[in-house]
C-alpha cells in the first residue's frame, strides 16, 4: 500500500481530502515508532478521553493545530512500547512520548502534502494534562477529527485548519 499525497494549492484547506493523508500519517507513524497498530473502530467511535492532550501547531501555507488526545493510562502505554520498557517506568515519560507522537504525526503528514512540507513549520509540542479542561480556538477554521484505538484504548487525533 502506497502512502496518498495531495498537492496543496490555493487558500482553503481541501479537508475531507486529506483526512485519508492523516489517517495513513498516523497508521505509519504508530508502526513505525511504537511497533504497534492502531484500528479505526468498525461500528461506533470509542468516547473521547481528554486526561492527555498533545498539540503541534502549524503555520505557513497551512496555519493550525494537531492534536492527539488519550487518556493516561493509553499515554503511558505508547511511552512503554517507545522506550522499550515496562508500564511502571513509562508513568514519568507519558508526555514527552504524546508530545512525540504528535510532532511525529504532523510531520509525517505535511510531508505528504506537496509543496507543504518546506513552506509549513511545526511547533514545539505543547501537552496538557489534567481531567477537567476544554479547548477553544479563537480563530474560524475547519477539523478532522479521527478516533482509534490503540491497545483497546480510545485515542483520537485532530486537525485544525484556520481558514
Amino acid at each position: 500500500m502506497s502512502a496518498p499525497t495531495q498537492s496543496a494549492t490555493g487558500q482553503s484547506a481541501p479537508l475531507e481530502s486529506w483526512r485519508p493523508i492523516l489517517l495513513y500519517s498516523v497508521q505509519e507513524v504508530f508502526t513505525i515508532m511504537v511497533g504497534a497498530e492502531v484500528r479505526v473502530p468498525d461500528k461506533t467511535d470509542p468516547p473521547l478521553v481528554t486526561e492527555v492532550t498533545g498539540m503541534v501547531g502549524l503555520a505557513g501555507n497551512i496555519c493550525g493545530v494537531l492534536s492527539v488526545r488519550c487518556g493516561k493510562s493509553c499515554a503511558t502505554e505508547i511511552a512503554s512500547r517507545m522506550l522499550g520498557v515496562p508500564v511502571a517506568e513509562a508513568v514519568s515519560n507519558l508526555s514527552d512520548a504524546v508530545g512525540e507522537i504528535c510532532n511525529m504525526v504532523a510531520g509525517n503528514f505535511k510531508a505528504k502534502i506537496d509543496s507543504l512540507q518546506d513552506k509549513c513549520m511545526l511547533s514545539v509540542p505543547t501537552i496538557i494534562i489534567g481531567e477537567d479542561y476544554q479547548l477553544y480556538s479563537l480563530a474560524a477554521g475547519d477539523r478532522i477529527d479521527l478516533p482509534f484505538l490503540f491497545e483497546g484504548k480510545s485515542m483520537w487525533i485532530g486537525l485544525e485548519v484556520r481558514s
